[in-house]
């Protein structure tokens, strides 16, 4: 069997990969466990992404291959900027995480890394680049969520947060992504791989991270 240009692409970051889907944030997630003012960190820097990531995504959009592309990557964007938005803010508030907090307690490296990539990728016009970052952002995070045992939490903060990540939606969206890069991808391996490998270190240095902050 041919292996694809996306699952060679994973195997060429397992470890990294792996590393980050089996970390303790995850299982914590997973349990029920996690400490809220850990939650709360989390979220915050989160959060900080969404405008560059929602540039990304328009990035994606202005460089799709096909019509049908364009109009999938925009249906992302909205779901995005709702649900998700939505989620974000909803769970601030339960966890007792005010504006100010938001906007003064700094971000990590991480958070600044993929602040930094998002642009990088969105400017270089490259729908292989662009979506290699994507890719990687959705993937990764539906590999963790849809191995989260059932029931889920007992909290909204934590059970949501797993299913906005594994729903039929958001699967048919990762396929999606797979897909697109399956086709552009390997005439600009090179890019691709590179751009892949930086965005799956980023994703375990943000959860490493986020247990030496915390809204205090």
């Amino acid at each position: 069997m041919t292996t694809s240009f996306t699952a060679a692409l994973r195997e060429g970051a397992r470890p990294t990969w792996d590393r980050a889907v089996g970390h303790r944030f995850v299982t914590e997630l997973h349990e029920g466990t996690i400490a809220d003012d850990t939650m709360a960190a989390y979220l915050i820097q989160d959060h900080r992404f969404l405008d560059s990531f929602l540039a990304l995504l328009g990035g994606a959009a202005a460089t799709a291959s096909s019509f049908e592309a364009r109009l999938r990557l925009s249906r992302f964007i909205g779901e995005v900027a709702g649900d998700e938005n939505t989620y974000f803010l909803r769970a601030f508030d339960a966890l007792g995480v005010t504006e100010h907090d938001r906007a003064s307690i700094p971000s990590t490296p991480a958070t600044d890394g993929f602040l930094a990539l998002f642009r990088e990728a969105a400017d270089t016009r490259d729908y292989a680049a662009i979506l290699a970052v994507l890719l990687v952002t959705e993937w990764l995070y539906l590999d963790w969520a849809a191995a989260a045992p059932r029931p889920l939490p007992d909290s909204f903060v934590h059970a949501e947060w797993i299913t906005l990540h594994d729903n039929p939606d958001f699967r048919a969206f990762v396929d999606f992504l797979r897909s697109e890069l399956d086709a552009a991808g390997p005439a600009r391996a090179a890019v691709a791989r590179a751009y892949f490998d930086r965005t799956v270190q980023l994703e375990l240095d943000f959860f490493e991270q986020i247990y030496s902050r915390s809204t205090a």
